[in-house]
């Protein structure tokens, strides 16, 4: 790297670290400044901006407030008060935000349920928010229909945009309320440090977990970016992702909310028809999340996907080889790519564009931040520790699980925990790090850092896996995949293999019809190690996905390669024919019976 290069790029990151810093001024556990105080003040400075726009209908910030405000007195009118708790079961619209603005005004909690969850799932996210109101939207009737009588508090439904059997109109109580601010003494009574909402953890590992948020937390969320992408009351934000999630439920509806930008609200992403609306409403940002940016780029090209105006894209889970084409094919001038996760105290956000890092820390800083990066045991799923019992720093560019200290000094370090789960709170706790008695937060994330201080996301912790004495991490396999022709998504994981140690890789993968097996085998060969190639390909028509578009393996991983346990043929690569061959029930008994080595 050169030294102007170098230099532009402090610039950057400094100017970032400042303006991110400073748009989170005034965000405390004691302040008295909270969520609703901060959507009032944009309110009251852009009372006739658009807040949103969707499916062809604009709604002002000053109609966004008086419906917030309505539900306010709806919640009052049940007897709910601060810290009481209302479930959300809504898909995309502009009043799944203004009910969850709305209530928090009066400090009452707020549960965004996963709108994919059914069964089991959906009715322990339900139980645990401890709630007595479930508001859902009528597309969601179904799924909610067949839990509720297993509910434990028996809670009254209310329904949205239609009618659902046995369900209150919420349209039509709120039409009976004012649309004026609740007292203020109610507001008075609300500070930071007063739980905002639950956001539950995707449970792809398990079941969902209820993460504590704060109002302060959200409040940082909501102004998150605000500094580093340079927010302004004309930016158009497109959203695509689901408003239960962090991403764009808070982080991307809050870089409109805090400046008075305008959102444009779609009900769900379509990759299809993403470039023709993002010209047609002129967006100016869109927030991504996890394969999005993969599957546009996985698009024939569209007319409008260079004569947009978007001029930043705001995300995570965006890989290099993703990244080094998505950006110029689109002509995306900046790209904001961040960490974090809703409940964790760890976060960097990328201000310099340095393609493939996740953020940085200089050494300048490190004293003043919390991260560390410390040596991590693959098999133990453990932090490596010394003989004195504490932990040990990575050097640079070793892979370690990233911590953060937990201190209640700082609003921005402190961990909440899961809400009714002491047990799960605990498991991402790890104590006696670096001195007796101190307590770091877990991420489960892998990550590495270079000498230059970039940090670089490496693999999900359990997602990794060793293989011939060697870790192999799923994300960087997927990436490798990935680049080759025909291919258009790879989900990677390990199997286990009869009584062999470790587990051996196995790539979920969709490809386009003619995809050639031959040629695919000798890539493999010449790009990954030996101890990082597949050694059985699963081919599916479709990838399993979570609503936030991550991969689910757990399944994957329990069907193993049996071909008896799905229909989508699997492959395996024959150590003796030197080609991927069909898995059979006898070639299965061959594998496990020890008659290849493998």
């Amino acid at each position: 790297m050169g030294f102007f290069t170098r230099i532009g790029r402090e610039v950057d990151f400094i100017t970032g670290l400042q303006r991110t810093l400073k748009a989170s001024e005034g965000v405390g556990v004691e302040s008295d400044i909270t969520v609703g105080d901060d959507v009032e003040r944009t309110v009251d400075r852009y009372p006739d901006n658009i807040a949103f726009r969707f499916e062809g209908r604009s709604i002002s910030y000053a109609a966004f407030d008086a419906l917030a405000n309505q539900v306010a007195h709806w919640a009052l009118a049940q007897g709910l008060k601060k810290g009481d708790a209302v479930v959300l079961f809504m898909t995309n619209r502009p009043e799944y935000v203004a009910v969850w603005v709305g209530l928090a005004k009066i400090g009452v909690i707020t549960a965004l349920i996963n709108t994919n969850l059914a069964g089991v799932p959906l009715t322990h996210t339900i139980d645990i928010a401890e709630t007595d109101h479930v508001i859902v939207s009528s597309d969601l009737a179904e799924a909610y229909l067949a839990i509720a009588p297993g509910l434990k508090r028996k809670p009254k439904a209310w329904s949205h945009g239609g009618a659902i059997p046995g369900a209150a109109s919420f349209k039509e109580a709120l039409a009976a309320q004012p649309s004026e601010r609740p007292p203020a003494a109610l507001r008075d009574a609300v500070k930071g440090g007063d739980m905002c909402m639950y956001v539950y953890t995707s449970g792809t590992t398990g079941a969902p977990k209820a993460a504590r948020m704060p109002q302060w937390r959200v409040q940082g969320m909501m102004r998150a970016f605000i500094g580093g992408g340079r927010g302004t009351s004309k930016d158009r934000i497109y959203l695509t992702l689901p408003l239960y999630h962090g991403t764009g439920g808070l982080c991307g509806v809050g870089f409109a909310l805090q400046t008075g930008g305008t959102i444009i609200l779609r009900r769900k992403f379509s990759a299809t028809h993403f470039w023709e609306e993002a010209k047609r409403e002129e967006a100016t940002v869109f927030f991504y999340i996890g394969e999005l940016c993969r599957y546009l780029l996985n698009q024939p090209p569209h007319p409008d996907e260079t004569r947009h105006k978007i001029r930043l894209a705001v995300g995570n889970g965006l890989r290099p080889e993703v990244w080094e084409r998505f950006q110029p094919r689109f002509k995306i001038k900046q790209i904001l790519e961040f960490y974090g996760s809703t409940e964790g105290n760890v976060s960097f956000l990328n201000f310099d564009g340095k393609v493939g890092a996740v953020g940085r820390i200089p050494g300048y800083l490190k004293k003043r931040l919390n991260v560390r990066v410390v040596k991590f045991d693959v098999e133990t799923e453990q932090p490596v520790r010394g003989p004195d019992g504490l932990c040990i720093e990575c050097d640079a560019d070793e892979v370690g699980e990233a911590i953060g200290e937990i201190r209640n000094d700082e609003a921005r370090y402190r961990f909440e925990g899961y809400s009714g789960d002491q047990k799960q709170t605990e498991k991402k706790i790890l104590r006696d790090v670096f001195a007796k008695g101190d307590a770091w937060f877990r991420t489960g994330d892998l990550m590495r850092q270079d000498a230059e201080g970039y940090f670089y996301f490496v693999d999900r912790i359990g997602d990794t896996f060793r293989w011939k004495g060697e870790n192999v991490s799923t994300n960087e396999v997927g990436d490798v995949l990935s680049l080759f022709p025909g291919i258009t998504e790879a989900n990677v994981y390990g199997v286990k293999v009869g009584a062999l140690d470790g587990r051996a890789g196995m790539a979920a993968i969709t490809a386009s019809e003619g995809l050639d097996l031959g040629a695919l085998h000798d890539y493999v060969e010449k790009n990954l190690p030996s101890f990082a190639r597949p050694l059985f390909l699963r081919l599916q028509q479709q990838i399993d996905t979570t609503g936030t578009f991550k991969y689910r393996k757990v399944d994957l991983v329990k069907d193993g390669y049996d071909p008896t346990a799905t229909h989508d043929p699997i492959l395996f690569d024959h150590p003796l024919e030197k080609r991927y061959v069909a898995m059979t029930p006898g070639l299965r008994e061959q594998i496990e019976s020890g008659v290849f080595k493998l």
